[in-house]
């Protein structure tokens, strides 16, 4: 078989589908920046970091700007983001398979506000060591692992 073949694949084996969600790490003294959602289908009641999903169209790096402006009215620059974690989850709720990527920007322009109140009830500044118990587990999760340095988890799966 010549190295450009296609490999051949069982019926119905069709290529996975991911929802890719987008997060952004603002950090300042120890402590991060969560928000408490409301009026949402997921995890309405609990804190959140800023974030959205990846629309049809645009990298994940403009879907990161696009939420970040959205959300906080700040400008960012796609240069301007490092990728800190890349969680794989499988949501326990609809059993699917999402990749969730946790940028921390080097710099952003304007005041951070919350411009969705109505999908966000306030933000907050909650110490890492500290977050509040109604955190997106998740999110938890992921916080920790940015914590010890790690750059990829999963959460969700079977052993």
């Amino acid at each position: 078989m010549s190295p450009n073949a296609a490999v051949p694949r069982p019926a119905g084996a069709d290529p996975l589908t991911l929802v890719v969600g987008v997060h952004l790490l603002l950090t300042d003294d120890g402590r991060v920046l969560l928000g408490l959602r409301r009026n949402t289908t997921y995890a309405a009641g609990m804190w959140h970091l800023p974030a959205g999903h990846m629309e049809r169209g645009e990298p994940v790096t403009r879907s990161m700007c696009r939420e970040a402006e959205e959300e906080l009215g700040i400008t960012l620059a796609e240069d301007d983001l490092d990728l800190v974690h890349t969680l794989h989850h499988l949501d326990a709720d609809d059993g699917r398979s999402r990749l969730q990527l946790f940028f921390r920007p080097t710099r952003y322009q304007g005041r951070i506000r919350n411009a969705e109140p109505h999908k966000c009830g306030q933000l907050r500044w909650w110490p890492l060591d500290g977050l509040p118990a109604d955190t997106v587990p998740y999110t938890a999760h992921a916080l920790g692992e940015i914590a010890r340095g790690s750059a990829l988890s999963t959460v969700g799966w079977t052993a």
